[in-house]
């Protein structure tokens, strides 16, 4: 492996800090309903933060993958708006802060970020590390955003839902973070947040609500969530409008109600009641009529 201390720099000199929280939100493929996007862009908009660190993007992002936007000005490029990957100190009204790792997931290297993260958190002292993400889940728009979490210890997971269950999964490199701190015994939670299946490929602020709210509660940094509850709230009328126009919509939707008020935000299908819900795939081919009437009802005016 190469040198992972060569992978970033600090901005300035190396922050003195007392164990301070490190939160990871890395936006990419396990971030449904754009809930990690749009946390890091609330937490940007409302309190103040400067960077500590950033890493070198050129080893770690491709580009053919994911194009970075450029402006074309008719004779001329003007600009371009390159990915970053960037260690941030996010303040809070009273001074409190947490670092936060913000930007795409890396493509290559996997390793050898995660060793250079975890250089990181030595080199600052960081005490608990706790990695965001959300996932589609089988629950419906109309019940409130919940979390499940899993820890490199048990006493990390107190008054936190947990899922019970062993699955094989595509690997992230925000999951790999994690099980290579858990292996060498450091304190690191995920917090994953539900989003409806059926609205996983548009934005849904109520999730970020929610993984706002569990990171200031995980960390002791206070974040206002009125402009994101705000968000969830006109998302949530406009969703419904679109439901109530369409009968297969509705009655999906009905079933998702019934299965959370009779087990909770479970997400997982556990109940009696899931034996009669719609498969994921069932779920989107149900709702992918109405979402794409909701796309061009609220295209280029």
């Amino acid at each position: 492996m190469l040198d992972p201390a060569s992978l970033y720099s600090y901005e300035g000199e190396r922050p003195a800090l007392v164990e301070p929280p490190l939160v990871v939100a890395l936006s990419g493929f396990i971030d449904a309903g754009a809930a990690v996007r749009q946390t890091v862009e609330h937490l940007l908009a409302t309190c103040r933060h400067e960077v500590v660190a950033t890493f070198d993007v050129d080893q770690l992002h491709d580009y053919r993958a994911r194009r970075p936007t450029m402006t074309f000005g008719g004779q001329n490029w003007l600009d371009v708006e390159p990915p970053r990957l960037r260690l941030l100190r996010v303040f809070d009204e009273e001074g409190s802060s947490l670092l936060m790792l913000s930007g795409p997931e890396p493509d290559v290297q996997w390793e050898r970020f995660c060793a250079a993260v975890w250089r990181i958190v030595d080199e600052l002292g960081v005490g608990l590390v706790t990695v965001l993400s959300a996932a589609p889940t089988a629950v419906p728009h109309t019940r409130p955003s919940g979390v499940t979490a899993s820890a490199s210890r048990p006493e990390l997971l107190e008054g936190y839902r947990t899922w019970d269950v062993e699955a094989q999964v595509p690997g992230h490199a925000s999951a790999l973070l994690h099980l290579r701190g858990a292996q060498a015994g450091r304190d690191v939670i995920s917090v994953l947040a539900h989003v409806p299946h059926y609205l996983a490929g548009s934005d849904y602020p109520d999730a970020a609500a929610v993984l706002v709210r569990t990171l200031s509660g995980a960390t002791g940094v206070a974040v206002d969530v009125t402009a994101l509850q705000e968000a969830a709230a006109v998302t949530r009328v406009e969703v419904d409008r679109q439901v109530s126009e369409s009968p297969e919509a509705a009655s999906v939707v009905t079933a998702l109600e019934e299965q959370y008020d009779a087990s909770g935000d479970e997400g997982r299908g556990t109940s009696a009641a899931s034996a009669f819900l719609p498969t994921a795939d069932e779920i989107a081919e149900e709702f992918e009529r109405f979402l794409a009437k909701r796309d061009e009802d609220s295209g280029p005016e």
